[in-house]
Parts: C-alpha cells; sequence; structure tokens
C-alpha cells in the first residue's frame, strides 16, 4: 500500500515509515489482494503512483514491463532501488508529493493502489482525472480507493482522506471497458467493515 503525504498534525507518513521497516525487516514483500487482482492486466509501459515498498512494481517488471514508480517514502523508495538491483530489473523509481502531480508522459497502464484514500477529495479527485487523462488510447487503468467505513483512519489523528461514493469510479471511467470491478470487504476497528472498490477498465 502507498505512502500517503503527511498533514499537519502527521500521523499517516510516521505509520507508513514504521511498517514497511517492520516488513523490510522481515522481508515480507508478498503482494496484497489488489496488486495480485491488477498484476496479470499489466503489460508495456506502466506507471505506478504511490507504490510503497514496489512489491507491485518489481513483479510488473520482472513480467517484462516497463515501470515507472513513485511513493512519497525515501525508505519505500530506497529499499526498491536495491531490490531492483539485485534481480536485474530497470525500475525508474522516484520519491515524490503525488498531491499535484502531473504525469510527464502517457502509459499504456497507470496504476494507483491505496494512495487517494489518503488525500483530500479536493486534491484526489482532480488527480483521479489527470490518472485517466495518461492512459494512451487502448491502455488500462488500474486503480483501488475506500468508498465506506473511515474508523481505522482516526489512528491518523487530523489527517484528511477521502470516502469515495460506490460507483464514482465506474462514472470516472464511463465508456471505457471494465476488465475487473471487484468490491472487497475487511474488518476494521470497532468492529466496523472498510471497503474497496477496485476497477481495471481499458480505454476506449
Amino acid at each position: 500500500m502507498s505512502t500517503p503525504i503527511e498533514k499537519p498534525g502527521g500521523g499517516p507518513i510516521e505509520f507508513f515509515e514504521r511498517q514497511f521497516a517492520r516488513q523490510v525487516g522481515e522481508a515480507d514483500y508478498a503482494l496484497n489482494p489488489f496488486e495480485r487482482a491488477i498484476l496479470p492486466h499489466l503489460t508495456g509501459d506502466v506507471i505506478d503512483l504511490g507504490c510503497g515498498l514496489g512489491n507491485l512494481a518489481l513483479a510488473a517488471a520482472l513480467a517484462g514491463c516497463r515501470v515507472t514508480a513513485f511513493d512519497a517514502s525515501p525508505a519505500a523508495i530506497a529499499d526498491l532501488s536495491k531490490r531492483t538491483a539485485a534481480q536485474r530489473v530497470a525500475i525508474e523509481a522516484h520519491v515524490a508529493d503525488l498531491r499535484h502531480y502531473v504525469p510527464a508522459s502517457d502509459y499504456d497502464c497507470v496504476v494507483s493502489v491505496g494512495l487517494l484514500m489518503f488525500l483530500d477529495c479536493a486534491i484526489a479527485r482532480p488527480l483521479l482525472a489527470r490518472m485517466r487523462d495518461a492512459v494512451r488510447p487502448g491502455g488500462l487503468i488500474a486503480v483501488n480507493v475506500l468508498i465506506e467505513g473511515t474508523t481505522y483512519l482516526e489512528m491518523f489523528g487530523n489527517s484528511a482522506y477521502c470516502l469515495f461514493g460506490r460507483d464514482d469510479l465506474s462514472g470516472t471511467f464511463a465508456g471505457w471497458t471494465a476488465l475487473r470491478s471487484s468490491y472487497e470487504n475487511f474488518p476494521a476497528p470497532g468492529n466496523t467493515v472498510k471497503r474497496f472498490h477496485t476497477l481495471v477498465a481499458r480505454r476506449p
């Protein structure tokens, strides 16, 4: 999962830095369920926005994709660069503040797993639109957003988040061909549920 940008009041980036340190220490590089669902669809030039430790980026590169990966965590990007060198695959990995990121090119596949929910909606929604515009004709968007359940985000204090509507992704990519559209529930604190929508869609 990606690293959010730190907000006044702090919390998220420190949380993920601790999580990344634990995962690196335990060599825990397993793909999460969203990444496993997305990986088979990735081909060609891929950009991964909010790549976290880069597990999906590395798996895509090993499968033959040309991958550019961005995250806010210097530690995550440093670890990804180390692992790509060891695996002898080429990934362009960069530390970046993605809140106002504008892709410099277009891509066969634009990927974002677990990033947008940690940004203000006023930032997340325009970023999603820029991601859409960066997909080449015939290319794919692969994106995952939170649509229900904010209780577990309380651990991040006053940090902003964006809760998308159930059909927001489908509306944003209306007219595209959905290759996968799935809703997944996971337990959250206080006997609540967090629900995500994962969409893989092909641009006309």
